[in-house]
């Protein structure tokens, strides 16, 4: 009879991986939690010192943000300049990819360059230009202005990831469907694009979450008619009396949107960032 033996120091070691894989979950998920059970608290409990662990909950927060503050407009302005930007940057940016992959011409390479390098700009150099401009035109205060300069960073990002998708896709599709008489944007639409699903989603998503979360433009170039709800999470710290309560419920308000937006597309999301690893 064969006898399975652990070799010495295995549940050891084990026990020490289970151990730092908690910690690692607590250290990542802590943060979410003190959010969440401050924006339940009162202003008085919320400032206790050592913090109070067990309370009794309450939603006066929510219900002052959403109702007394304006947060619910701000949250509506975040999803239409999130939304507009995404579809933008994908309409855009999935032709682009496309013929970056799949042509030869003049000047490719700079232009290829010239996509990459506008995204390692460091928006605080813009700040002050796009303010000046912005304000010159008329364009302060509005949905299109942020929706405008959000597509410059996100555009670069849609069309990084989908050029290497779509040169995954076999060219032999391409020379297949070209001698059966189809024409070059039928074949992006009815063969390529749908085999690029899975980049197409992750450009999404992240062109999403960055225009969700995006904070120094909406502080700069908005005012009140187009405020998003991270530049007035950042309005409740003005003065000497901050709210942690309010501060704490409007910033959990922020974050769900884009928790469930990321759990629905998390299959794509993992299939789209492990692209080209296994071949």
């Amino acid at each position: 009879m064969k006898i399975n033996r652990a070799m010495p120091g295995t549940h050891n070691r084990m026990g020490m991986q289970i151990l730092l894989l908690l910690l690692i979950i607590t250290f990542c998920v802590f943060p979410f939690y003190w959010m969440v059970t401050t924006s339940l608290k009162t202003q008085l409990l919320a400032l206790k010192s050592p913090p109070v662990w067990l309370f009794e909950p309450t939603f006066q927060n929510y219900t002052e943000v959403l109702t007394k503050d304006g947060v619910a407009k701000t949250l509506i302005n975040s999803l239409i300049v999130a939304v507009s930007t995404t579809m933008l940057a994908i309409t855009l940016g999935c032709p682009a990819a496309y013929a970056l992959a799949r042509f030869e011409f003049r000047g490719k390479r700079d232009l290829w360059f010239w996509f990459i390098t506008n995204r390692m700009v460091s928006p605080i150099v813009l700040a002050l230009p796009f303010f000046l401009i912005v304000r010159k035109i008329g364009l302060l205060d509005t949905h299109l202005v942020l929706i405008l300069i959000y597509l410059t960073f996100n555009l670069p990002i849609v069309i990084w990831i989908c050029t290497d998708q779509f040169r995954s896709v076999p060219f032999e599709l391409n020379e297949a469907a070209m001698l059966e008489g189809a024409s070059p944007f039928r074949i992006f639409r009815s063969i390529c694009l749908p085999l690029a699903m899975p980049g197409v989603a992750v450009s999404a998503i992240f062109s999403f979450i960055f225009s969700w979360n995006e904070l120094m433009y909406a502080l700069v170039l908005t005012r009140n008619s187009a405020k998003t709800a991270p530049a007035m999470a950042v309005s409740f710290m003005e003065g000497y009396n901050l709210p942690y309560g309010k501060i704490m419920a409007t910033s959990t308000l922020i974050v769900i949107p884009v928790i469930i937006f990321s759990l629905i597309a998390s299959k794509q999301l993992v299939r789209g960032l492990t692209m080209g690893a296994v071949k």
